[in-house]
């Protein structure tokens, strides 16, 4: 899959951007926009710490923002999971 960087990051551009990171001091955080068809959900932050990972996202429902917190063992599980099929898995140490 090929990404370009949208010009002006993506403001004067037509095209719809996917997603926008950027660098802080203490996290890099991923913002994914939903440009898809209606009925569209809010924007998805991602914050990556260095022990961490949180995902926030506005629920309209709630009036209020959901976050979740991962550990970076439960992120390296979500990742393994992405690519496995059905079934239970536990990661064993590398002897």
């Amino acid at each position: 899959m090929d990404f370009t960087a949208l010009p002006d990051g993506g403001a004067d551009c037509k095209t719809a951007a996917m997603f926008t990171i950027e660098h802080e001091f203490d996290a890099s955080l991923i913002t994914l926009i939903d440009e898809g068809s209606a009925p569209l959900q809010e924007d998805v932050t991602i914050s990556a710490f260095a022990d961490c990972i949180t995902v926030e996202q506005f629920d309209e429902r709630l009036n209020r923002v959901q976050k979740i917190t991962l550990t970076m063992a439960q992120l390296k599980d979500l990742e393994a999971a992405l690519d496995l099929p059905e079934g239970s898995y536990q990661f064993k140490a590398d002897t």
